[in-house]
Order: structure tokens, then C-alpha cells, then sequence
């Protein structure tokens, strides 16, 4: 009978230990890929960016008001001050300087920033006399001006969906049967990886709607997968193939889950992140002492057992330290 007891009472503790690990513990998981963010283009946009309007001669300079340096007195100072300037521009080209005061051009006073544009919105071909200020010496400067062209020769290609549905596309207005004329997403590319191989699109297939919404066009496609859904739902697209309309149901591209973490209290935890290339491994740690530790950071690996043996490698190198 007592040998029956003192059984009893040794298995008592890990009856306990067990269920108490085990409600502690917990699984996550991440993506094994790292998703890049993508910004979603407007609807209508331009590739010509005006920096200023109205302009046709360009300096190659950026100017601004000529304060004095002293931080108790600050007072404005005759001409403006060169803050920038353009590499191989006007101004360089001439020897202006960064820190040059420009103090007049053509004998009209260049007090404010503003005037320096005024003179450049003046359609006026040839040179310009610069009378420029650099530490305490005056000199005249002869600058050509550069005679700005405004022409928007950028031509839209296509929309490009690069995650989702990994495919470009292009909008077309296409007429089915006789039917009124609608806004569809022809297919322009289709990656290698693109989920739409699998579900038996082509190229110049035309997406008419996404789960019976019709679209307004490419850049709407492109969007509404990537905002409406998750990576790896399942939706229905609407296709003319150019004889046919079918639908066909599409899984978006997902990356794939690997196990991130892993918690069972002092028995087993682990730790990974694909964004910093790191792991960590621990058996039997009670915080202050662990039977073993692993961790990894990049090519960094370091191994820790009883907290009295370390082997830390990173790029094939080994170093053992004894505490």
C-alpha cells in the first residue's frame, strides 16, 4: 500500500505541470513572404508635373529670402539667397553658387523670391545679366536662359496589378451581341505565378464584372481586388473571350503561411520573423535558466546550453565563449 501511494504522489506533479503548460500554450503563424505595399493610382492622372505655372525661362536655381544670419536681429538683407541648384542647369553653368546672392538681373532689384519668378513667366529668349553677391565681393554674371517646354508626350500603357492577380490590364470599351457599348479590363499580361493560369484566362480575355459588379475600368479592377479582398479569397470573375461570356472562379494570389510562434510556457517557445531574419528557440527556460537556447539574426547563429557554454557563428566562423 505504500509503494502504491508514493506512485501516486510522483505522478501527481506532471498531472498538474501538464494541463497548466498546455493552457498557457499558443500557435501563430505570418505570411512566409514579405507582401510589398503597393499605392493604388487615381482613376484619371497625369505623368507632367508643373512646378511652377506659367513659367518659360528656366535659371536652374531655387532662391529664397535673404535673411541676416544673426538669430537675435532677424532682418531681411537686399537680394535673395541661392538655396539650390540644378546639376549641368543655367545657373551652374554660368559659376552661381550655392549661398550666392543674386542682387539684381537685368538692373531690376531681386529683393523677394517672387520677382525672380515674375522675370521667368516673361517669354524673353537670350541672355541675362546677373549681378550677384558672393561673402563681400559684387560681380556680373551673363546667364542664357532656358526656354521651358510643357508638353505631356508621356503615353499610358496599362494598369498593372503586381500582387493580387499579378496581370496588366487595360481599359477598352467592348460591345457584346449587339449590346450597348460597356467599360471593360482587357488582359495586356499575365505573369508566370498569376493565379489567372490556373483559372484559364488568356491574354485579350475582358473582365466585365468582379462577383457580378460590373467594372468601370482597369484601374477599378485593380483596386477592388486589392482592397475589397484578402490575398488567397476566392472571387468570380465575369470574361468575354471574344465568343463567349463565362465566369470563372479565381484565387487570389497568397503567400503562404509559415509558423511564427510558438508557446507552450517554459517546456518549448519559439520565435520567428521573416522582417528581421531572426529565430529563437528555447527548451525548459525558467527565464533566468534554460536547458538550451537558439537564436539566429541574419547569419548570426548562437547556441546557449545551461547558461554556461555559448557557440556563437556568423559567416561560417566559429567562436566558443565559457562563462
Amino acid at each position: 500500500m505504500q509503494i502504491l501511494v508514493g506512485q501516486k504522489t510522483c505522478k501527481r506533479p506532471l498531472t498538474f505541470i501538464l494541463p497548466i503548460c498546455l493552457l498557457g500554450s499558443c500557435i501563430s503563424h505570418e505570411p512566409s513572404l514579405l507582401i510589398p505595399e503597393i499605392t493604388l493610382s487615381a482613376e484619371d492622372i497625369s505623368f507632367y508635373e508643373e512646378n511652377y505655372t506659367n513659367l518659360s525661362v528656366d535659371f536652374g536655381i531655387d532662391v529664397a529670402i535673404n535673411e541676416s544670419d544673426s538669430l537675435l536681429n532677424v532682418e531681411q538683407l537686399p537680394g535673395v539667397r541661392v538655396r539650390s541648384i540644378v546639376a549641368n542647369g543655367a545657373a551652374d553653368s554660368a559659376g552661381i553658387q550655392i549661398g550666392d546672392i543674386i542682387l539684381a538681373i537685368d538692373n531690376l532689384e531681386t529683393n523677394t523670391p517672387d520677382t525672380i519668378l515674375a522675370i521667368q513667366q516673361i517669354d524673353h529668349t537670350g541672355s541675362y545679366e546677373f549681378r550677384v553677391r558672393r561673402n563681400t565681393a559684387v560681380f556680373s554674371v551673363t546667364i542664357d536662359g532656358r526656354q521651358i517646354t510643357t508638353t505631356d508626350s508621356a503615353k499610358e500603357l496599362y494598369r498593372i496589378d503586381p500582387i493580387a492577380t499579378r496581370a496588366s490590364y487595360e481599359t477598352e470599351l467592348g460591345q457584346i451581341n449587339d449590346q450597348a457599348k460597356i467599360a471593360t479590363a482587357r488582359v495586356i499580361e499575365i505573369f508566370a505565378d498569376s493565379p489567372l493560369l490556373s483559372a484559364g484566362l488568356k491574354v485579350n480575355d475582358r473582365v466585365l464584372a468582379i462577383n457580378g459588379h460590373e467594372l468601370n475600368s482597369a484601374q477599378d479592377l485593380v483596386s477592388r481586388v486589392n482592397t475589397d479582398f484578402e490575398l488567397g479569397e476566392e472571387l468570380t470573375l465575369t470574361i468575354y473571350d471574344g465568343q463567349a461570356v463565362t465566369n470563372r472562379r479565381v484565387k487570389l494570389w497568397e503567400p503562404g503561411r509559415s509558423i511564427s510562434r510558438i508557446n507552450f510556457g517554459p517546456i518549448l517557445q519559439y520565435d520567428s520573423s521573416i522582417n528581421l531574419s531572426s529565430k529563437s528557440i528555447s527548451v525548459f527556460d525558467f527565464w533566468l535558466f534554460a536547458v538550451y537556447r537558439y537564436s539566429q539574426t541574419g547569419n548570426e547563429r548562437s547556441h546557449n546550453i545551461l547558461e554556461l557554454f555559448s557557440i556563437t557563428s556568423d559567416y561560417g566562423e566559429l567562436v566558443e565563449v565559457q562563462e
